[in-house]
């Protein structure tokens, strides 16, 4: 009898065991909820082709004024600053060798009139009277560069903007006496990539903008394109010429250039499909399709107010996830809301 009383017992124990396990692993259960998303279409739009590249400044012309031997600088004739015209005396360096040379040049005259004279009366052969009017004619060349070398004439209407010597000093060739740069017009160089190559053409307007000017916007045009590519970029040179009649644009200026190449049908969509991945800056979007979304990398263009132009991976028509992506995965099942 205590047997079997011992053996129900067990039986009723074992059943309540049974069955607290059984509840256990019920309550374990995790119910993993849709998510909920918001989708838009995105759509074709004419989106304006503009592109900014930035340029330094460059003078139109720059000229290193130095005599082409060493010498001493008597008088420096203009300072950083001054407005110089072409063929304006601003050096005037020793003085003394020329003045040698100019009397010499006269005595060498006077000999080769004596010789000339001799000769037409046939007291002078001809071959004496050439090497007189050999010797002169090297003296009077060598007279001309010594005096070029000597009053240093600006070859460029511009403005000094360097200065390395004072009047007195010794000219050592390392330097030069002054620098004179035409800044009427300044020119911009750019390196547009090579896609717009058979875009870009001479006396293209664009648009330039100076950080030091605020919000002013200035005028140029397009003076040179470069005729290779850079292998390394695949770019090209462009060099962009602007007026400068005020000379309020400065050589070493930092400005931006704005390129326009009128309006292009693009693919856009909301800035806030577009999901950034972290660490590779690649830019991605979720398409939905059939109760599940996709995992697209897209290429895109320029932004225009709260759109995107997506140059490549998405075409017109597709649903783009716009809220919600943050639960998404690629191939997650989502529920749309309104």
């Amino acid at each position: 009898m205590k047997k079997i009383k011992f053996t129900g017992i067990l039986l009723v124990a074992l059943a309540i065991g049974l069955s607290s396990c059984t509840k256990k692993k019920t309550d374990t259960t995790v119910l993993v909820e849709t998510p909920n998303v918001k989708i838009q279409e995105a759509t074709e739009k004419a989106v304006e082709q503009t592109f900014e590249l930035t340029a330094t400044v460059q003078p139109q012309l720059k000229n290193s004024i130095a005599p082409s031997a060493p010498g001493r600088i008597r008088e420096i004739l203009v300072e950083v600053g001054s407005h110089v015209v072409k063929g304006q005396k601003i050096v005037q360096m020793d003085v003394a060798n020329l003045s040698n040379s100019e009397t010499q040049i006269e005595n060498m005259k006077r000999g080769y009139k004596r010789v000339q004279e001799l000769f037409n009366v046939g007291g002078a052969s001809q071959q004496e009277l050439d090497n007189a009017k050999l010797q002169l004619d090297v003296a009077q060349t060598s007279l001309k560069n010594l005096s070029e070398n000597t009053y240093l004439l600006s070859p460029i209407s511009g403005v000094v903007t360097e200065r390395n010597y004072d009047s007195g000093d010794m000219y050592s060739a390392q330097r030069p006496v002054l620098v004179v740069m035409n800044i009427n017009p300044v020119k911009l160089l750019i390196n547009v990539s090579e896609s717009f190559y058979s875009k870009v053409k001479t006396g293209m307007p664009v648009k330039i903008g100076f950080d030091v000017f605020g919000n002013e916007s200035f005028r140029g045009n397009v003076s040179l394109i470069y005729p290779t590519i850079d292998e390394r970029t695949r770019t090209f040179p462009v060099e962009i010429k602007v007026n400068n009649n005020n000379n309020k644009i400065r050589p070493g200026m930092f400005s931006r250039v704005i390129l326009e190449f009128g309006k292009i049908k693009h693919v856009v969509v909301p800035d806030v499909a577009i999901v950034k991945q972290a660490g590779s800056g690649a830019k991605f979007v979720f398409v939905y399709n059939n109760g599940k979304v996709q995992y697209k990398q897209v290429e895109l263009g320029r932004r225009d107010d709260t759109d995107f132009e997506v140059l490549s991976g998405l075409n017109a028509g597709d649903q783009v996830v716009v809220a919600g992506q943050s639960k998404l995965v690629d191939g997650t099942e989502v529920k749309v809301i309104k």
